[in-house]
Order: structure tokens, then C-alpha cells, then sequence
């Protein structure tokens, strides 16, 4: 089962409240937390801590939810 944050953001690009791509600080004010700038990049495709890959960083800053 998906975590409270990952639904939260998936929920946001899926009504559109969140662009297809975002960044740290749009998550931020959207979900009402002040750590998306950690999370996103702790959760890309190839972080090196071999965490959950639930981004992909698209250019410096911004992702979106990785699909498939």
C-alpha cells in the first residue's frame, strides 16, 4: 500500500492541483509540508540510497511521478 505522501502527490497531478512536472516548493504548499525538497530526490529513479524510485527527475529541480 502506497504511503500517505506519494497518494497525496498522486492525487494532486491527477486533479491537476500539481503540473505533470513540479517542484520541491509546489509540493510543499500544495500537501502543506516543508520536506518535499529531500523526499523527491530520495524517491528518483537511480538514487544512490536504492530507496523507492517514485520520480523521475526531469532537469535539475523538477520531477514527475515515474509510470509503468
Amino acid at each position: 500500500m502506497e504511503r500517505e505522501t506519494i497518494r497525496r502527490i498522486r492525487e494532486a497531478v491527477r486533479t491537476g492541483r500539481l503540473g505533470r512536472e513540479f517542484a520541491a516548493a509546489e509540493v510543499n504548499v500544495i500537501l502543506k509540508i516543508h520536506w518535499a525538497g529531500t523526499f523527491l530526490p530520495k524517491h528518483r529513479v537511480g538514487n544512490p540510497g536504492g530507496y523507492t524510485e517514485l520520480f523521475v527527475r526531469v532537469r535539475p529541480g523538477v520531477y514527475r511521478l515515474k509510470t509503468g
